[in-house]
């Protein structure tokens, strides 16, 4: 029997912790290695408030950064499993980057809901 690669088992578990957060409606969700990172334009409504869950599963930490800078706070994600969540207040375009910090390995998992 083959083992599954690490990538899936930590995806799952990514995938896992932000099911057990998940509250309003769901906009937007994936999930990406940490070496390759978040970067997405969500279709968000202008001044409305949307709650940004991210879990990161591997080793390392990653950054998660907001254009305009004022949708959101600077934030380290640690890659341990456990869930970071911020409030955004959507302008006409949010730009949200999560970027692996150097060594950084596994997989980080975000959702989106609106409130």
């Amino acid at each position: 029997m083959a083992t599954e690669p690490p990538e899936k088992k930590l995806t799952e578990q990514a995938q896992a912790a932000l099911a057990a957060v998940h509250k309003g409606m769901l906009v937007e969700a994936g999930a990406e290695r940490v070496t390759d990172g978040i970067h997405t334009e969500p279709g968000l409504s202008e001044g409305k408030t949307y709650q940004l869950s991210l879990v990161c599963a591997g080793t390392g930490s990653a950054q998660l950064v907001f254009l305009p800078a004022n949708a959101g706070a600077k934030t380290t994600v640690p890659c341990d499993g456990s869930v970071v969540q911020q409030r955004i207040t959507a302008d006409k375009l949010v730009r949200i980057n999560v970027d692996g910090s150097r060594g950084a390995t596994g997989v980080v998992a975000w959702q989106i809901d609106a409130l």
